[in-house]
């Protein structure tokens, strides 16, 4: 049977750097022709996932290219005993022909070669494709994850205080730090660990980590991306992950740390943008009584299909996009 000499074979790969400016097109445009913007480039803004996670030292992003023509992405990242990925993105002049597919192959080696135990992702929930697809790679859709924002500029008092930034650590203070965080996140859920994600974003200064203590104990802590190039962009403070200390009083130290997140979102002009799982009731709940809305929201899927971390007594922020 006589073959298309046009239709060239599908190989994956670790993305280059040279392709950083591409990639983040195909984001762009793949993310905004599915949603129906009138010019989908403009999807995400001034926001930059692409660039900051390639540089990060948790995070692999495994490739697709037809010949010399990348065709397709997907971002791999690490917390420790948790990995989750996305954004899975394809060029729309490749969609349903098996890319999607590929990248899902790579990744699950990823996540294989780091021995996690416990991976996730977020999508689409009113997409069955979506769903259907990381069915077949054994992950399995739980819970809603809302995505929620907040004009920090309403919570600006004489009487919020300045929040504590690790950035402004000494070097010897802020590894002792980010040890108690990795305690903190341990006792949430066995492994997980932040420590190469707050690295990455105190190296690029794409944002900062905001922490919350009771004298010498860390109460919570909350990585916030915002600034030029990075997730957030100029005009929001994305927490990508927040976590109050688990046990007696955790509801009230989660309330402190949003205080925290609002105060550092005020001081640089931008509003707050943070995800919740709605298994973890508590914390949603937290964040609608301070007056965040819902913008958006997509289902979590997981492999095995165990809560993990999104659970009722987790008082966390994320959203696995």
């Amino acid at each position: 049977m006589a073959t298309n000499p046009s239709i060239r074979p599908i190989k994956v790969g670790l993305l280059k750097e040279s392709e950083l400016g591409e990639a983040d097109r195909i984001v762009r445009l793949a993310f905004g022709t599915f949603m129906g913007l009138p010019n989908p480039l403009d999807f995400m803004g001034d926001r930059h996932y692409m660039t900051p996670r390639w540089r990060s030292t948790n995070v692999k992003v495994v490739a697709a290219r037809e010949g010399d023509r990348l065709v397709g992405s997907n971002v791999v990242t690490r917390w420790g005993s948790f990995g989750f990925f996305g954004p899975l993105t394809v060029d729309p002049e490749y969609w349903n022909r098996g890319v999607a597919q590929r990248l899902m192959e790579s990744t699950m080696t990823t996540f294989d070669r780091w021995g996690v135990r416990h991976t996730g992702l977020y999508t689409f929930a009113h997409s069955a494709k979506h769903v259907g697809l990381y069915q077949k790679f054994g992950y399995w859709p739980r819970y809603l994850t809302a995505i929620m924002t907040f004009a920090a500029e309403e919570a600006r008092s004489e009487h919020v205080k300045a929040p504590m930034l690790l950035s402004a650590f000494k070097k010897n203070q802020r590894e002792a730090a980010i040890e108690a965080c990795g305690r903190l996140t341990h006792r949430i859920d066995k492994g997980l660990d932040l420590g190469g994600e707050i690295r990455s974003v105190l190296a690029r200064r794409t944002g900062d980590v905001v922490l919350t203590y009771t004298r010498n104990a860390l109460d919570g802590f909350a990585v916030c991306l915002n600034g030029a190039g990075s997730e957030g962009g100029e005009k929001t403070c994305y927490v990508k992950f927040g976590a109050a200390r688990s046990g007696a009083g955790a509801a009230e130290r989660f309330d402190g740390l949003l205080e925290a997140c609002e105060a550092f979102a005020s001081s640089r002009g931008a509003v707050v943008e943070a995800g919740v799982n709605m298994a973890r009731e508590d914390a949603y709940r937290c964040l609608r009584s301070r007056g965040y809305r819902v913008l958006m929201q997509g289902v979590a899927m997981q492999r095995p299909h165990l809560e993990g971390f999104n659970r009722a007594d987790a008082f966390v922020i994320d959203d696995w996009r």
